[in-house]
């Protein structure tokens, strides 16, 4: 029985030592250093500073009436109907842009002049 009250003892000792410099950082004022924390992650989500790919896209031809979405980073423009069908896109591919349907077959090839699409 001793023994036992001697493990208690000693585990509720350590707890107490272990929490006071917990207790101490979090009073205000307390701590060795009062410098600012650094965020958690959940508080960097909440702000992305990555920059927004833009391209310039004015050489490509659209079709008339249909919804645009730019996919900068593989060079496609997709094409979609008023209600919301895909109607095909458009892909530049060296000095050239392709024009897919909604099938996924090319239907034209336009060639770009040198300078047109920089």
């Amino acid at each position: 029985m001793r023994g036992m009250l001697w493990r208690v003892g000693g585990v509720a000792l350590l707890a107490g030592m272990m929490a006071t410099p917990v207790l101490a950082q979090s009073l205000p004022g307390g701590g060795e250093d009062d410098k600012k924390a650094a965020p958690d992650m959940q508080a960097l989500s909440k702000h992305f500073n990555a920059m927004r790919v833009r391209k310039d896209y004015s050489y490509i031809q659209r079709p008339v009436g249909d919804k645009v979405v730019e996919q900068p980073d593989i060079d496609r423009l997709m094409f979609w109907t008023k209600d919301g069908r895909p109607d095909g896109y458009a892909q530049r591919r060296g000095d050239s842009v392709i024009y897919y349907d909604a099938g996924g077959r090319a239907v034209r090839v336009q060639h770009l002049a040198p300078g047109q699409a920089d």
